[in-house]
């Protein structure tokens, strides 16, 4: 990064979701919020899958047929697999916003079906950083960049 800018110099961080923005320089118990943001999603991803099991049983003792039954598990299975990898991406790039509002609203379904999977993404981001921080990073780096430019150029006008 070319220098540290303050809230009156420059750009800001922008806060992730039970970070702040702890994640700019790794203070305030970063650490620490990232080991419990990851177990915290690992334990709601097993009493979800729990969960889930608890309404497969009642589906056996249902005797609905081993098709149904087939087709749900298929189901949850491809739902969470999915809603993990548009978790994952949403942490490394935004979606353009008007173009995918309309795709957006029709996944919420899906990922409400796949919540285990966005669970996991979660979790597994916690391994490697925050989750969006590689993303949130780019973004103030560039606003950084881009601040001492026009900041270098406005010198330039005025010796």
């Amino acid at each position: 990064m070319s220098g540290e800018h303050t809230a009156a110099d420059g750009p800001r961080p922008e806060p992730i979701r039970f970070f702040g923005t702890t994640w700019l320089h790794h203070d305030g118990g970063y650490a620490l919020r990232r080991a419990g943001v990851g177990l915290g999603a690992l334990l709601a991803a097993a009493a979800g899958a729990l969960v889930l099991r608890f309404g497969f049983e009642g589906l056996t003792i249902a005797k609905v047929g081993s098709l149904v039954n087939v087709l749900v598990v298929a189901g949850f299975a491809i739902c969470s697999a999915l809603a993990f990898r548009r978790t994952w991406e949403g942490f490394v790039r935004r979606r353009a916003s008007a173009a995918d509002a309309a795709a957006e609203r029709s996944m919420q379904n899906l990922l409400l079906i796949g919540f285990v999977g966005t669970l996991l993404a979660y979790a597994v981001r916690c391994l490697v950083e925050a989750p969006g921080e590689q993303l949130h990073r780019r973004e103030y780096e560039e606003a950084c960049a881009r601040h001492d430019r026009r900041k270098r150029k406005g010198r330039r006008k005025h010796p």
